[in-house]
C-alpha cells in the first residue's frame, strides 16, 4: 500500500467516517497540534535513554494522544463507531504521578518559572506549552461540536504534568530554578 493517496492535493483532509474537510478546519487544527506534541514527546523519550524510568508512562501518555486524536477526528454526527480505547482515567493517571513527582522533590515552587534548565527541563516546557495551544484549540472545537469531558481533563492536566517533569528534571539534576515572579495568590498572603 502506497503512504500518498493523493486526496489531499486539493486542500482537504478526511475524517474518521470518511467525510471531507478543508486541512484547516478547527478538528483538524486541534488534532493536528496534538500530533505536534506527541512527535515532542517522542523527541524527549529519545533523549531520555531507553532506561529512563519515565519511559512506560511517557510511552501510556504517546498511545493516549493517538486514541484521543483518532475521538477528536470523528464528527458527532458520525454514524460509524470509534473502536479506540477512551482513555478516561488520564486525568487522574497525570495528577497521582504529579503527586508522586511533588512528594520526591527537595523544594515546593511558589514562584512562575522561566522555562530552561537543562535540555531536558527545557523539552518538558516546549511539551507544556504546545499542549497548551492543542487545548485552545480543543475549546474552539467543543464550541462547534460534541467533545467528551474526558480529553478536555486530560489535555489540560497533561500540561500541568510537563511543567512538574520540568521542575523534577532540574531538581533530581540538583539544577537551579529561574524565578521570575511569586504566584499572585502568594503575594496577596504576603501583603495581608
Amino acid at each position: 500500500m502506497k503512504i500518498y493517496t493523493k486526496k489531499g492535493d486539493k486542500g482537504t483532509t478526511a475524517l474518521f467516517g470518511g467525510s471531507r474537510v478543508d486541512k484547516d478546519d478547527v478538528r483538524v487544527n486541534c488534532y493536528g497540534t496534538l500530533d505536534e506534541v506527541n512527535s515532542t514527546i517522542g523527541l524527549l523519550r529519545a533523549k531520555l535513554g531507553n532506561e529512563h524510568e519515565w519511559q512506560p508512562k511517557l510511552m501510556k501518555i504517546q498511545k493516549d494522544m493517538m486514541d484521543m486524536m483518532s475521538h477528536l477526528a470523528r464528527p458527532s454526527d458520525c454514524k460509524k463507531e470509534n473502536p479506540n480505547p477512551k482513555p478516561v482515567d488520564g486525568a487522574e493517571f497525570c495528577e497521582q504521578w504529579i503527586d508522586e513527582l511533588e512528594a520526591a522533590m527537595t523544594s515546593k515552587s511558589d514562584y512562575f518559572l522561566l522555562p530552561g534548565g537543562n535540555e531536558i527541563s527545557a523539552l518538558c516546557h516546549v511539551v507544556r506549552t504546545q499542549m497548551r495551544r492543542g487545548e485552545r484549540l480543543l475549546v474552539t472545537l467543543m464550541k462547534a461540536d460534541t467533545v467528551d469531558d474526558y480529553i478536555a481533563a486530560y489535555i489540560n492536566r497533561l500540561s500541568d504534568l510537563f511543567f512538574i517533569l520540568g521542575r523534577a528534571e532540574m531538581d533530581k539534576a540538583g539544577v537551579a530554578e529561574e524565578k521570575w515572579q511569586l504566584f499572585l495568590y502568594k503575594k496577596k498572603n504576603i501583603t495581608q
